[in-house]
């Protein structure tokens, strides 16, 4: 049975017992609403460490937008049944005030690889995820972390803090999880109205076509325009970025030379959706 725990002080304890049994502890980060992308996490965390925590909090520092924050879905009690079915140990869901007592006043924020994409979209949004990641890693003592490539510019933050703060925890990245159709599996997807949903897997669609015409010998620039026009045509919103970023770094690439990833946001109706492939 899944341990419901939402003090830092009771965790603590908790990871110090296991670790002086010499257990290895893996930590799957979340915010809650869970779905088939967060329990691939938990299934490998299971198999990679002797106890694995989950942890559900709604960062109120990484959200730059009230309403988005306000929006989020929040089910606990949902999320707590798919945690026991799936064998986890401790859910550690601490409140705001567990997280950010009184007079909190530190702030992390990771230079350069936070900048661009999502910063220039999301302004402060990755120190919120820096800030909330160094918190959490500190509270859990984890060994081991684990995190979806979906969110491949944030795994990206989160593997610097850790090299740049010797924080001794060995972060793992975890494959996309999708739909059927391939659309991205996200807490968000649940805002789609039924017409959105049926548009969505476009994006995914486009970008692997662009991701196959690079590899084909088309200019990075002309397939990204290629991409953007049939992402337009499906009935998509605002495009923030569709871009080909060299993939450890996200610095701009112009080739295929090295490893690299093309990463999007897009806008569908009144939810934002993001993706990234490697190509």
């Amino acid at each position: 049975m899944t341990q419901v725990i939402r003090s830092s002080a009771e965790l603590r304890e908790r990871v110090a017992a296991w670790k002086r049994s010499g257990m290895l502890v893996g930590v799957v980060p979340t915010m809650g609403a869970l779905h088939d992308g967060h329990l691939s996490l938990v299934r490998a965390a299971r198999a990679q460490s002797d106890r694995v925590i989950v942890t559900i909090f709604v960062n109120p520092m990484q959200f730059n937008n009230a309403s988005d924050l306000e929006k989020y879905p929040r089910d606990e009690g949902h999320d707590l049944s798919l945690l026991e079915a799936a064998g986890v140990d401790v859910l550690f869901a601490p409140g705001v005030d567990e997280v950010y007592p009184q007079g909190f006043a530190t702030k992390v924020s990771v230079a350069g690889i936070s900048e661009p994409l999502e910063g220039a979209f999301r302004p402060g949004h990755f120190d919120g995820v820096a800030t909330v990641v160094s918190k959490l890693f500190g509270m859990t003592q984890a060994g081991r972390a684990f995190f979806g490539e979906k969110d491949w510019q944030q795994l990206q933050v989160v593997r610097r803090l850790t090299t740049d703060l010797n924080i001794p925890v060995r972060v793992i990245g975890c494959p996309t999880i999708r739909e059927e159709d391939g659309l991205a599996m996200s807490s968000r997807n649940v805002r789609l109205s039924a017409a959105e949903r049926e548009t969505a897997p476009a994006l995914h669609a486009a970008m692997q076509a662009a991701a196959a015409a690079m590899r084909e010998g088309t200019p990075v620039a002309e397939a990204l325009d290629t991409a953007r026009a049939a992402i337009a045509a499906a009935g998509f919103g605002t495009v923030e970025y569709l871009d080909l970023r060299r993939a450890e770094s996200l610095a701009p690439a112009e080739d295929l030379s090295e490893p690299v990833r093309m990463l999007a946001a897009i806008w569908l109706g009144d939810v934002r959706l993001i993706d990234n492939i490697a190509v």
